[in-house]
């Protein structure tokens, strides 16, 4: 971890963004590395609902065991199966046999989907999960999630779109709120141009957030390149102070 980027990163966050809530960041590694290792939940359980207690400054770190949802499991990369009848589970279930989510129009259109969407594994055997402010020197993030409200959203999206030429240096796909933090992030770290993503529109995932809350995640590479822009952007504007000072206010 580039301790001088995270130092650099908060002073500039509490200065344009002052009162919005640190990011997180996650990482894969063979170990533990001092984090709290989340049990093995007794039934269905939703990563991003174990994500609030790293909002709240605590590190956390899940294997494959304390994933409670398949999709979470597939999502992180700890499996490339999906579950049985998944293509009627997102559309419009069996009658008698599974309730549909119905999220999507058909089960064709799922298996349509699923045919483009690549696996990607996990490179450790653990994923872990820290608060930007609590990342240290041994610390390797790949990507920085930010839980936001409206107004941060709109710095942090202009701020992603501030050195590219095109209109789309930020991308919202269908995907489970964990694919929208962890597997399409991942997946733009592939890319010569990785974009941020925005997302937490799954239904399902909603109650694990604030009702005014969306996810915006950055792949690291890109990430360097918004804190390096940050003091000759929109930020320095009379335009920003105005929302500034409606970020710090509420």
């Amino acid at each position: 971890m580039d301790l001088k980027l995270k130092a650099d990163f908060l002073g500039l966050w509490e200065k344009y963004f002052d009162g919005a809530e640190y990011p997180v960041a996650f990482w894969y590694s063979d170990s533990e590395n001092g984090a709290d290792l989340v049990e093995p939940p007794a039934g269905h359980r939703c990563v991003v609902c174990d994500l609030a207690r790293v909002r709240k400054g605590q590190s956390l770190c899940f294997n494959a065991a304390a994933l409670g949802c398949p999709g979470g499991k597939r999502y992180l990369g700890f499996t490339g199966a999906l579950m049985p009848d998944f293509e009627y589970f997102l559309s419009c279930g069996i009658p008698g046999k599974l309730e549909g989510e119905r999220y999507k129009k058909t089960p064709a259109l799922v298996k349509e989907a699923m045919e483009h969407m690549p696996e990607l594994k996990a490179p450790g055997a653990y994923i872990h999960f820290r608060r930007w402010d609590r990342l240290e020197e041994t610390d390797t993030p790949e990507v920085v999630v930010f839980f936001a409200r409206a107004d941060v959203l709109s710095g942090l999206f202009t701020l992603a779109n501030f050195d590219e030429p095109g209109p789309d240096g930020v991308f919202a796909p269908f995907a489970a709120g964990c694919g929208s933090i962890v597997f399409y992030p991942r997946l733009e770290r592939r890319s010569p141009r990785p974009r941020a993503v925005l997302g937490m529109f799954d239904v399902s995932a909603r109650p694990c957030v604030p009702a005014d809350v969306l996810t915006f995640a950055v792949p690291l590479a890109k990430f360097e390149r918004m804190v390096g822009n940050m003091q000759e952007s929109f930020l320095i504007t009379a335009s920003w102070e105005k929302v500034r000072h409606r970020i710090s206010g509420s």
